[in-house]
């Protein structure tokens, strides 16, 4: 028996009864992508585990990017199987398996590192859905509106996709406050209601691309990407005498062999009947330049993320008068123009790309985010925030006016029956780089901290009466535990010192000054600002380089106005010879060379 909707397929309010049930999913899945960054203090301290003690860090790094990589990884196999049996199919069961691990993850029994462990693995479970959701949405809107109105609804779930990750941070740190278990907790009556709501609203409207499951294909990408994603993880932690840990041998065949993998996987494709992936998409101009665009610019966009954190958990914040404990709720407010930015500029630029094509906002958006990185080293560690809030503002315009067009341009570009694996290329990319930019920017800030942190640290410590060898022990840990302890809110010098006893043996006056507000903000400003000049000029070149490839990108590219030119073409060429209808190519499309004469704009 058929299963009963209240608005049919063909229903002229359909499209957008789609639009608002996959925003609701990409909002909830990318929400829940970032929100234990700012509460983790309150979840391990719920779970009675301190993730910066020695053999707890993995615990830290896999409740932080576990969700990321799952995703990442999923995102392509999902969207093919989208194709295959249905889009609506594979949504719809993303939000059952999202709550479900949304509630598992809110009852954790345990305590300390079992404790951990469950909340890993159903966080892995919750992305699980995430990638479902991840997958599909943006094809059943491609589905369900005409190229011309594509760009606005894009905007509208970009906008919500993007900005997700940032309300993720403000949200977090509001429910942390209230107790860790709500973090997870949220998720449940929102993920019911989607549920529901997309059972009972959205059709399968889009073409189906049925075939044989390529096993050979998703095994050999499921391997390799995942070998490559876990090692650039383990890639920042300290190993030996260095303070990451790039020189480990297990890092380095994690990275090379799933770069070999990868390789497989790509040969295994090009020869493959029925391939998860279509590589051959990557010929489509329009295609291949736009996913490019969108792993730089994820990466930039997660480095800037994480960076703003640190600074504004670790040191401004302090400096100001708020304790450590209360940095990570304060740190998602003052975050909030950059999503300002984004609901502003993500409609608007959807909208307006529509009508004259995705490069120019696409590439001046990129532009400016590039500019914006600069703007941010010429302030001062201890700045004005008006002068903080309107760089972040502009930084939310960029990264909005190029989302939602990217994302249009990209979808336009691709085949029908294609459109779940390409939505799967492009979430797998943008989530991939998510997690690269942790990995990335969290080694060159280290790098750039070890330079100079260890001298000045040592030497603020001596002069509060430190004993010399105490000194010396703290200020020769690796950099990567003051920066975790500034990301997560927690107080510096009380988690480094505190466990040694040599708090207890000093004057109180010294004792009080080394844990206040001030000391490690004032003491870390200088190497801080020296590793922010190199992760925001290489996050600079990497949005530069991102806008060069949008502008690549060349004509405004709508694969059906190509299809239907050429079929008309076809036919414009038999009548003349007297010749019955024809169409181009056994499968009834044209030759794709990325290019258009229709539609206009550049």
């Amino acid at each position: 028996m058929p299963r009963s909707t209240f608005i049919a397929a063909d229903h002229p309010r359909y499209k957008w009864v789609a639009l608002s049930n996959t925003t609701l999913g990409m909002l909830m899945a990318t929400i829940n992508a970032n929100i234990v960054l700012i509460s983790l203090p309150a979840i391990f301290k719920g779970i009675d585990l301190n993730p910066l003690q020695a053999g707890n860090v993995s615990y830290l790094l896999w409740t932080l990017m576990g969700y990321m990589l799952v995703t990442a990884v999923l995102v392509t196999t999902f969207g093919r199987l989208g194709d295959m049996y249905g889009r609506v199919k594979i949504y719809n069961l993303g939000f059952v398996v999202f709550t479900v691990g949304s509630i598992l993850l809110s009852v954790d029994p345990f305590s300390g590192q079992r404790g951990a462990m469950w909340l890993i693995g159903f966080r892995l479970l919750q992305a699980v859905g995430g990638s479902m959701l991840f997958a599909n949405s943006t094809a059943i809107i491609t589905d369900a509106f005409p190229p011309e109105r594509r760009g606005f609804a894009m905007g509208i779930n970009q906008v919500a996709a993007i900005a997700g990750t940032f309300i993720g941070l403000l949200l977090g740190g509001a429910l942390a406050v209230v107790h860790w278990r709500w973090v997870f907790l949220v998720s449940v009556p929102v993920g019911v209601l989607g549920t529901i709501w997309s059972y009972r609203s959205l059709h399968e409207t889009g073409e189906r691309n049925p075939g044989g499951m390529d096993w050979a294909g998703n095994i050999t990408f499921l391997l390799g990407l995942t070998s490559v994603l876990v090692a650039i993880t383990y890639g920042i932690q300290p190993y030996g005498h260095s303070t990451t840990g790039w020189t480990n041998p297990w890092v380095l065949a994690g990275i090379v062999g799933g770069l070999g993998v990868l390789g497989l996987f790509a040969a295994i494709e090009l020869r493959a009947a029925q391939p998860m992936l279509d590589l051959r998409l990557f010929r489509i101009r329009a295609f291949s330049a736009g996913n490019l665009a969108s792993l730089l610019a994820s990466i930039g966009r997660g480095g800037l993320q994480f960076m703003l954190i640190i600074w504004l958990q670790g040191i401004w914040l302090p400096l100001h008068g708020y304790s450590f404990e209360s940095t990570p709720l304060w740190a998602g407010i003052y975050m909030l123009p950059i999503t300002v930015g984004f609901l502003i500029a993500g409609p608007v630029s959807g909208i307006l790309s529509d009508r004259f094509g995705a490069r120019a906002f696409a590439s001046i958006g990129l532009l400016l985010v590039a500019a914006t990185f600069l703007l941010y080293l010429a302030l001062p560690v201890d700045f004005q925030y008006w002068q903080f809030a309107v760089i972040s503002f502009l930084s939310g315009i960029g990264s909005g006016m190029f989302g939602a067009p990217n994302r249009t341009a990209i979808m336009n570009s691709v085949p029908a029956r294609q459109r779940g694996a390409a939505s799967g290329v492009t979430g797998t990319l943008q989530n991939a780089g998510g997690s690269l930019s942790i990995g990335v920017f969290f080694s060159l800030m280290i790098v750039g901290l070890a330079s100079s942190l260890p001298s000045t640290l040592k030497a603020g410590l001596l002069a509060h009466g430190v004993p010399d060898a105490a000194a010396a022990q703290v200020a020769n840990l690796p950099p990567v535990g003051s920066l975790f302890a500034a990301f997560l809110g927690y107080n510096p010098i009380q988690t480094l010192l505190g466990p040694t006893g040599v708090l207890d043996r000093l004057k109180p006056a010294d004792a009080a000054a080394l844990t206040g507000k001030e000391f490690f903000p004032t003491l870390v400003s200088g190497p801080f600002h020296d590793g922010l000049v190199v992760v925001f000029l290489v996050a600079a070149a990497m949005s530069v380089i991102a806008a060069v490839a949008s502008l690549a990108r060349g004509q405004r590219f709508v694969h059906e106005d190509v299809v239907v030119a050429a079929a008309n073409r076809v036919l414009d060429e038999a009548d003349a010879h007297g010749a019955g209808p024809a169409l181009a190519g056994a499968d009834g499309e044209a030759p794709n060379t990325g290019t258009s004469k229709g539609g206009g704009g550049r």
